[in-house]
């Protein structure tokens, strides 16, 4: 059970410097224009909205997204026609808020958890203030991105959920995808889902968008990997999900 305004807020403290940084320079901008006169009312309105208008859209945005939306109640997968009580793999890239409802959801399954963070390649410092907030879920496993620890088709669903925009190398990514390719098995399914680098994005994130990969970004690396492109849904304006298959599978 998610707690009311977890997603937020979990937003607000893993990201906790750009948002100080940004309140700070609010603060500097009232004091301006209240004492010391150098700053006119009308350009600190306009400076006041320049910072403050993104952030708090930013804000918004990741409420809906994360708290209002129904990304965690999983009811995009309904369409998913697959094996509940086979295997199921979830890999995470050190925060993990996905696995306990994959198990509530496919409760006959066996469920595999592996986390991919790697400081040396992974620099984000949020995923380092989510990984210090949260404990991961039971006997989660430690993996390369390059070196999945599973025998060929053995796999048959696979998600990778708000996670793979973190292998930030196209090296790398396509060896992960490659590597997704080899353990699902020919009737198995994967869901990748991501923020895309869109207008939607752009708009909601600003300069924050560039930290997700466009969808042409996307594909390439499904068909570098021999992946097709089931089938593809917007679980928000600002969520893709991807529903990939081997080739000819």
């Amino acid at each position: 059970m998610r707690k009311p305004f977890q997603g937020v807020w979990n937003i607000v403290r893993f990201n906790w410097p750009f948002y100080l940084m940004a309140a700070s320079i609010v603060v500097v901008i009232l004091l301006f224009r209240s004492y010391s006169g150098l700053l006119p009312g009308v350009s600190a309105d306009i400076l006041l909205i320049l910072v403050g208008a993104p952030t708090l859209l930013s804000l918004l945005v990741s409420f809906y997204v994360y708290d209002v939306s129904g990304l965690y109640k999983l009811a995009w997968l309904s369409g998913l026609q697959q094996n509940t009580a086979g295997t199921i793999v979830n890999i995470n890239a050190g925060f993990d808020e996905t696995s306990v409802l994959l198990k509530g959801r496919f409760k006959d399954a066996e469920m595999i958890v592996w986390n991919f963070y790697d400081s040396s390649k992974h620099t984000e410092a949020s995923i380092r203030r989510a990984r210090q907030a949260y404990p991961p879920y039971p006997n989660t496993i430690q993996i390369s991105t390059t070196d999945l620890p599973m025998r060929d088709a053995s796999a048959d669903m696979i998600f990778v959920i708000l996670s793979a925009h973190e292998i930030r190398r196209p090296e790398e990514r396509n060896a992960f995808f490659a590597q997704l390719h080899r353990i699902i098995s020919p009737s198995g399914s994967i869901v990748v889902v991501e923020h895309l680098r869109d207008a939607a994005n752009f708009f909601a994130y600003n300069i924050g968008a560039l930290h997700f990969h466009s969808r042409t970004t996307w594909l390439d690396s499904f068909e570098t990997a021999g992946l097709t492109l089931r089938h593809e849904t917007k679980i928000t304006p600002f969520i893709t999900a991807f529903f990939l298959s081997k080739h000819g599978a």
